[in-house]
């Protein structure tokens, strides 16, 4: 079973509190598995394998822009998240999929590159580099962490946001390959909610995952 919270602008780290209570709770095998989608605020974050070197501007100079700077636990290097961009957390038991963290997020790729030939775009993967590519560029980044074989963090999925706050960083470490969208790709933005469904349809799909789906307005704080 899989349950879906849909929780629109979120700050990241009241939305990182929420995967982390949900976490706890999958644990305890309270909850199903569940995936979260959300937008952020103009935030970039930090994995355990950037101690900074990437970021190519000072804290000030992102100060002014209003954008936040964040470090995470999940793996992997520096990334952006933004308005526009679908951002997806799965809470998933990995004790009954065979306990195989690279299987994991190829599935995630899976998932996405099924999500963007929904809307007529070929994604692919790169034998070097974790995520999801249109040619040379990426279009979605993934990073992940496993908690006692339950997953927190996820994927990020560019749409419609603005791709110039990548240029103050080494997207996920990498220096020599560019990052895309799918309204750069398709020259018109889409419905951030009929991404979403997508999302959803093909993640259910994937995972092998029957849908309870419960629609959250807000981020419960408590």
């Amino acid at each position: 079973m899989l349950r879906v919270y849909r929780l629109g602008l979120t700050e990241y780290g009241q939305a990182s509190h929420f995967q982390d209570r949900l976490l706890e709770a999958r644990l305890r095998e309270e909850v199903p598995d569940t995936l979260v989608l959300l937008e952020h605020p103009s935030t970039l974050t930090l994995g355990r394998e950037d101690d900074g070197r990437h970021l190519l501007v000072d804290r000030e100079a992102l100060t002014r822009r209003g954008i936040s700077l964040v470090t995470t636990d999940r793996g992997g290097s520096i990334t952006w998240h933004g308005p526009g961009q679908v951002v997806g957390y799965p809470i998933i038991d990995l004790k009954h999929r065979g306990r195989d963290i690279q299987k994991y997020i190829q599935d995630l790729e899976e998932v996405l590159i099924r999500v963007l030939a929904d809307f007529d775009l070929c994604g692919g993967r790169d034998d070097d580099h974790v995520g999801v590519w249109v040619g040379e560029e990426k279009i979605a980044a993934i990073g992940v962490r496993v908690r006692r074989w339950v997953t927190k963090h996820g994927f990020a999925l560019n749409v419609n946001n603005d791709l110039a706050a990548f240029s103050l960083i080494h997207p996920c470490g990498i220096m020599d390959r560019g990052v895309t969208s799918t309204a750069r790709l398709l020259g018109r933005h889409l419905s951030l909610d009929a991404v979403c469904d997508r999302v959803v349809i093909r993640f259910a799909e994937v995972f092998n995952l029957t849908l309870d789906y419960s629609q959250a307005g807000d981020c419960p704080t408590q």
